[in-house]
């Protein structure tokens, strides 16, 4: 089972692996450097290599960046330019770090409009020039943003056409789009109609994330594993089920003593297994 945790690159990358370790999880992802600025992660080639050797030593893998949270792919203005720009740097000091990929929040719908080509042209720009072996990886929205609807990333999965481009799930966004996950049957019809929608070998992993919010809500607001309104059941169906169980599963949360997410949320959730 990969079972791992979003922490903070405070201290430096190579502390975040040694963090992880410490919490009891074996895959990790991080920021690759401050996400509510356009910054440009710096980093040596002797810190790269260092940051390799460790993630090998210490068995963490994958390890994955989450984008920044200025991205946005529907714009074809500056924002776009900058969001072009973000990701195909990141990506390319992903594959010196040995990062698997990066996890993108695609945009914003500008006054309810759908910005799919726009978003296919943006994406398209990254795909060129990045490695070939490091994954531009779409994750669903929680909020009335681009992705809140798997029909969306559907679309632009299929319009993309590339091997490197793959999806990320979050339980919470999940819960807050109205996708019912909680019993083993409509967790297997949900598998199903992504696998219609998208294609269940796009699935790279999955956002472990309880919600504060009902049901349906259209909220994103993260809660602690089994404290809040998505309900044990559906991770104890991610972790079991045969076509998710073996998918790396990163936690959110805000933490039992507000810290961000610790190790009691993933005893919790290896307890389920």
């Amino acid at each position: 089972m990969k079972l791992g945790a979003h922490v903070s690159i405070a201290g430096g990358h190579i502390n975040a692996l040694h963090k992880i370790k410490k919490m009891g999880g074996n895959c990790l992802q991080i920021f690759s450097a401050s996400p509510r600025a356009w910054n440009f992660v710096r980093i040596s080639d002797v810190e790269e290599k260092e940051f390799a050797k460790e993630k090998k030593k210490l068995a963490i893998d994958p390890v994955y960046f989450h984008a920044s949270y200025l991205i946005n792919l529907a714009s074809d203005g500056r924002v776009g330019q900058l969001s072009t720009q973000l990701l195909t740097h990141e990506l390319k000091v992903a594959k010196k770090m040995d990062v698997r990929g990066s996890i993108i929040h695609t945009g914003s719908h500008k006054d309810g409009d759908k910005e799919t080509k726009k978003v296919l042209a943006n994406i398209f720009k990254v795909l060129e020039k990045i490695p070939n072996d490091r994954l531009f990886i779409i994750e669903n929205a929680g909020t009335r943003k681009i992705g809140l609807y798997l029909d969306e990333i559907g679309e632009i999965v299929k319009g993309l056409k590339s091997k490197n481009v793959k999806v990320c799930l979050d339980t919470c966004h999940l819960h807050a789009a109205g996708y019912n996950l909680r019993t083993k049957k409509s967790f297997k019809e949900f598998l199903e109609f992504f696998d219609s929608k998208i294609g269940l070998e796009k699935l790279e992993l999955w956002h472990l994330n309880d919600s504060k919010d009902p049901f349906e809500s259209f909220r994103d607001r993260h809660e602690n594993i089994g404290k809040g309104e998505v309900g044990t059941e559906v991770f104890k169906n991610i972790l079991t089920h045969a076509k998710t169980k073996n998918l790396p599963c990163i936690i959110e949360v805000p933490g039992f003593d507000d810290m961000g997410p610790d190790k009691k949320n993933l005893d919790i959730l290896k307890a389920l297994v």
